[in-house]
């Protein structure tokens, strides 16, 4: 799925900590995070709703001192070890009685961690595996679901040389990325040799370096499944799959890259449809060995069933949870903290109405001036919010390369057609001002 847009946190952005804190029952829950700001705030809301302290644990307390003065425990995810060694030695006088964890990096701390403490969540092995693609597909190769042909290559390989082994179309992946980057879609062998290397130059940029994983080494080659693709969030109940959502994208995702745009849901596929997802959704659950926790998956549907993509232990990215309540008005961060804390959450229905949530996308690189007509864009009927994460003079990226979106909007109406056409009405209204340079502050 996606990452947080933002990589600061601007002033008018409500700060993690900075609120009274609210009357608690005594039970205290983890929360690792990367991202410091509408995602992780969300988290801290729940935790509040429902009587709890939340604890942060994040790597971004290595860029300033603790600048949201919320006491949060400083780690480095990409040493996961000495990370959950920090966060042990704080739960010996602070009892912990369940965590969840935002985005991938932070994942495998959450399960050291979890592991140690004895609480209920994913399996290290589990973490691991769906956090390298060649792994997750080994897996499920070996309990026999469907897969489409792969293989994987080093990046620093000569692609000339590799591309009479690869059958066309296919699709080429670096292993340890998510939210579609880094993914490139190839037709031809020269296509194919143009992609592995600008994914080999990308998995040679500082920031994949920092993270110092094996996986950063190796780029996944798979045949081009055809159809069209679903994501599905869902919680794992000691291996026992409830699927909390189906989200359709309804714009092709045919490549050459595969920019997510829109989610709506309920989906409108057919029931049958909807079950043959379930059924292969928790075949590779119970192939991957996940156990305990919020789920993220991507598949494709197509007269061959349903194929899984990929697979996250953890929830929906970016800002796109508030696109889903549950019974009473529960968000998505409420469910998965009373599950974390052993709470039944199966009397919590998804609401009656359609919601969706477009990731607004990068149209070219540049740097952000203004965004305009955003009020004409919150006019829009149905339309219930228009977030923009990008901020004025940040430099753009688009996919494959890029990590992030401009923003996004977010629309409830009576049906998922309504909540498309709110959705993509709304985006026709916005105006993005991006220059090539940065704009000189007069």
């Amino acid at each position: 799925m996606i990452v947080d847009a933002s990589s600061s946190m601007p002033e008018n952005q409500p700060k993690i900590g900075r609120e009274p804190p609210a009357q608690q029952d005594g039970r205290r829950l983890l929360l690792l995070s990367t991202t410091t700001g509408y995602q992780a705030q969300a988290f801290r809301d729940a935790a509040r709703k429902i009587g709890a302290s939340l604890v942060l644990a994040s790597d971004r307390c290595h860029v300033l001192e603790d600048p949201w003065h919320d006491g949060a425990i400083p780690v480095r995810f990409e040493n996961p070890e000495e990370s959950a060694q920090k966060i042990l030695e704080f739960a010996r006088a602070n009892p912990i009685q369940g965590l969840t964890a935002i985005g991938d990096p932070p994942t495998l701390t959450a399960a050291l961690v979890a592991r140690e403490l004895s609480l209920s969540y994913h399996p290290v092995e589990a973490v691991e595996t769906c956090r390298d693609k060649f792994k997750m597909r080994e897996r499920c190769r070996a309990a026999g679901l469907p897969l489409p042909w792969y293989r994987r290559w080093r990046a620093n390989e000569d692609p000339a040389a590799i591309a009479g082994a690869v059958p066309f179309p296919c699709v080429l992946k670096p292993l340890g990325l998510s939210a579609s980057r880094g993914v490139i879609r190839a037709d031809s062998a020269a296509e194919f040799q143009a992609a592995f290397r600008r994914i080999a130059a990308l998995l040679r940029s500082p920031e994949i370096r920092r993270r110092r994983e094996e996986s950063a080494e190796w780029i996944q080659v798979e045949s081009y499944i055809p159809g069209c693709e679903v994501a599905v969030e869902g919680i794992l109940t000691h291996g026992r799959l409830r699927v909390l959502a189906v989200f359709d994208k309804p714009d092709p995702l045919e490549g050459p890259y595969f920019e997510e745009t829109i989610y709506v849901t309920p989906s409108r596929l057919t029931g049958a449809t909807l079950e043959a997802i379930h059924s292969s959704l928790q075949a590779a659950v119970d192939a991957v060995e996940l156990r305990h926790g919020p789920l993220h998956a991507e598949l494709r549907v197509n007269d061959g069933g349903a194929w899984v993509l990929e697979m996250a232990a953890r929830p929906i990215g970016g800002l796109c949870a508030r696109a889903l309540r549950f019974g009473g008005g529960v968000g998505l961060e409420e469910l998965i903290l009373r599950h974390a804390l052993g709470e039944p959450v199966e009397d919590l229905p998804r609401e009656k109405a359609s919601s969706g949530v477009m990731m607004i996308p990068i149209p070219r690189e540049g740097f952000l001036e203004k965004v305009e007509n955003v009020p004409e864009a919150e006019a829009v009927p149905g339309i219930e919010d228009v977030e923009i994460t990008a901020k004025e003079r940040q430099k753009l990226i688009p996919l494959p390369e890029g990590a992030s979106y401009l923003g996004f909007l977010f629309a409830r109406a009576e049906s998922s057609e309504l909540v498309e056409a709110a959705l993509r009405e709304a985006h026709g209204k916005l105006r993005f001002v991006i220059s090539p340079s940065l704009p000189v502050v007069r």
